[in-house]
């Protein structure tokens, strides 16, 4: 009897130490061979391999729409070095309009590039000196609109609606004999040539990685969960966490590569140009790539099917991405309520940014608001998702 209890304790003291002896080393190889055995199933799945990967290649090269919309309350600054009777009516003109709000009024030339950087106004009108003495002189005077053309369509748009107010005004004001010089002369910054890729390209990038990686990510678990083997992996001598871990981490290394396609694809098949940092870019998208598995994670603790997670990670994410995203309706345009609930969508943020960085060419310091938001979303995803993760399956 006392022999039997003697092995007893001595085989559970063994059992219970046999994890702490395999060390630190032991653990992350442990922890490697569960990253290995999920990237040999991910490659073995074909379906996987043409999501991930082909999914991206086909979208960005075949996404090119072009969507004509109404636009409302577009952010204007108007340049006039000196103000008198007739711009200060042109200025009232297009303020009243639903389509323009005026912000600001600038007396600078320097000041219209800076504005339209750091966000202040979206559209730029420029008044020449001594505009209404100029009129009706052989030198003439000159309107020139100025406007952000990294959105070819909202650019277009913008350009047509200010110039049918400035010529309205001047149609009502001399009717019979037309001022000299008031044919607004317009000016495309960031994309001269009006490339519809520079508008849709970011966000593409933004769809992209936000369903691919969110839709992996909750189907990988869930499905682990629905076939019952996800507690055969929790009962094992690796923690819960790195189990989990270690099925994102492939899906993190093939979004990279399927970044990686996107980036080549639009810079030499499409011709856009990386203006900003590199650097900056791609770790702004491995910080999204980071908050859409985190999504993803997020979905598999409430789902418990693969199709239920396929379709809250397809469906249910495409449509804020798509619609609130500003990826195709400028947000400005949209109602109050609609903006407060486009702030919560990362897709937005990540698209602000890419345009900044890519095709405007900006430096670090003008993403920075992004790049917190994003940190933010991913620190609180992550947060969430863990603690409401099931360790112990019912």
């Amino acid at each position: 009897m006392n022999i039997s209890k003697r092995h007893k304790n001595t085989e559970s003291h063994e059992v219970r130490n046999e994890p702490a002896s395999t060390g630190m080393k032991g653990r992350f190889m442990t922890f490697g061979a569960f990253v290995r055995k999920e990237f040999f199933h991910i490659l073995r799945d074909k379906r996987t391999i043409l999501i991930l990967l082909g999914i991206p290649v086909v979208q960005i090269i075949l996404f090119g729409f072009a969507l004509s919309t109404e636009l409302k309350n577009i952010n204007v600054a108007v340049m006039v070095p000196v103000q008198d009777e007739m711009t200060r009516q042109i200025v009232e003109r297009i303020d009243e309009s639903e389509y323009f709000t005026v912000k600001k009024i600038l007396s600078l030339p320097e000041e219209i590039d800076k504005v339209l950087r750091n966000g202040s106004a979206d559209f730029v009108i420029s008044f020449s000196p001594r505009f209404e003495d100029k009129i009706y002189t052989a030198e003439g005077s000159q309107i020139q609109l100025i406007t952000d053309a990294t959105d070819t369509n909202t650019a277009t748009a913008v350009a047509m609606y200010s110039s049918n107010i400035i010529q309205s005004y001047f149609n009502e004001k001399y009717p019979n004999a037309p001022a000299r010089g008031v044919q607004p002369n317009l000016r495309m910054l960031y994309n001269p040539q009006m490339k519809s890729a520079y508008t849709f390209v970011p966000g593409v990038m933004g769809l992209i990685m936000m369903l691919i990686c969110a839709m992996m990510t909750s189907i990988s678990i869930v499905r682990e969960t629905e076939m019952g083997t996800m507690e055969v992996l929790l009962v094992s001598p690796v923690r819960p966490f790195y189990i989990i871990l270690s099925k994102m981490v492939p899906y993190f290394v093939l979004s990279c590569v399927s970044f990686s396609l996107i980036l080549i694809l639009s810079v030499f098949l499409l011709g856009i140009p990386i203006a900003g940092s590199f650097t900056v870019l791609c770790a702004l998208s491995l910080l999204y790539i980071f908050v859409s598995l985190s999504l993803g994670l997020l979905i598999s603790t409430v789902v418990k099917t693969q199709i239920t997670a396929m379709l809250a990670s397809g469906m249910v994410l495409m449509m804020p991405v798509i619609f609130l995203s500003g990826m195709i309706f400028p947000i400005e345009s949209m109602h109050q309520i609609l903006q407060w609930i486009s702030s919560i969508v990362p897709a937005q943020w990540y698209i602000s940014a890419v345009k900044k960085l890519m095709i405007e060419g900006l430096s670090f310091s003008y993403v920075i608001k992004e790049f917190i938001v994003l940190s933010v979303m991913a620190l609180f995803l992550v947060t969430v998702s863990l603690k409401k993760f099931k360790y112990r399956l019912e």
